[in-house]
């Protein structure tokens, strides 16, 4: 019989690594063969000197499907995809179902005009034009000093 140290350190390392790649697989848009189906959609954000341009990769959907909402510093988009691939060769069908509820918050860089969003949708991109707030230019009030009778 061989006896082995054991060492706990080793098994919250391994704990931790399962962790880590449990929230990395639930937070992370899926890469390599999930790729044409990732659970939150991929954004582009370009930042112009008079807004934010955000694309947001939802192919397959409907807009009725889509949930967006804005506030001054950030875009949240939710939805539900459904989706069903079948194809027949050789009088083999094959059918692939995708479902599944996703829910994005992505903080935006500069504060926005969230009453004034533009947003189409088209080819599975949706575009978001969201124009910055407009900076109040900073007022000079004279104020005038009264003098304490002594």
């Amino acid at each position: 019989m061989v006896l082995v140290r054991w060492n706990p350190w080793q098994e919250i390392d391994t704990l931790q690594h399962q962790l880590n790649s449990l929230l990395d697989e639930a937070l992370v848009p899926a890469t390599g063969w999930q790729k044409t189906f990732s659970r939150v959609p991929a954004a582009e954000i370009q930042e112009t000197a008079d807004g934010i341009n955000l694309k947001l990769e939802v192919p397959g959907m409907d807009v009725k499907d889509l949930d967006v909402q804005v506030t001054e510093d950030t875009v949240s988009i939710g939805g539900e995809r459904k989706s069903e691939t079948k194809s027949e060769a050789k009088g083999v069908i094959k059918s692939e179902f995708h479902y599944g509820k996703f829910h994005r918050i992505i903080p935006l860089p500069s504060k926005i005009q969230h009453t004034k969003v533009e947003a189409e949708y088209k080819d599975g991109i949706l575009n978001l034009k969201l124009p910055k707030m407009v900076a109040e230019e900073t007022k000079v009030v004279k104020v005038n000093i009264n003098q304490a009778a002594a």
